[in-house]
């Protein structure tokens, strides 16, 4: 008889679990997008960039130039012993330092 009234309560059991249903949350994804950078010769940065780099950094000497399609450039710089990356755009605004 036990054996019975447990199986019972088993079977009603597992029909209840089956007979749950469950929402799916929706899934946010995000996605970075990064801009491509090409690299360019130090002579074709612009006049006012390394104007604004020679004002804001004394001494900088520019390692390497990149930029992108927004005309955005990054630039590599070293300061004595010291290696930094900083963006500007095209009127020598920093953007990024």
């Amino acid at each position: 008889m036990k054996k019975l009234i447990l199986s019972a309560a088993i079977i009603l059991g597992s029909l209840s679990i089956h007979a749950t249903t469950t929402e799916a949350e929706p899934v946010k994804i995000a996605v970075n997008v990064q801009d491509e950078y090409k690299e360019v010769a130090p002579d074709a940065v612009p006049a006012v960039v390394k104007t604004a780099l020679e004002t804001a950094y004394p001494g900088a000497k520019l390692v390497k130039a990149y930029t992108n399609e927004k005309k955005e450039y990054k630039l590599e710089i070293s300061v004595g012993d010291q290696k930094a990356t900083v963006y500007s755009d095209v009127n020598g605004n920093w953007l990024k330092i």
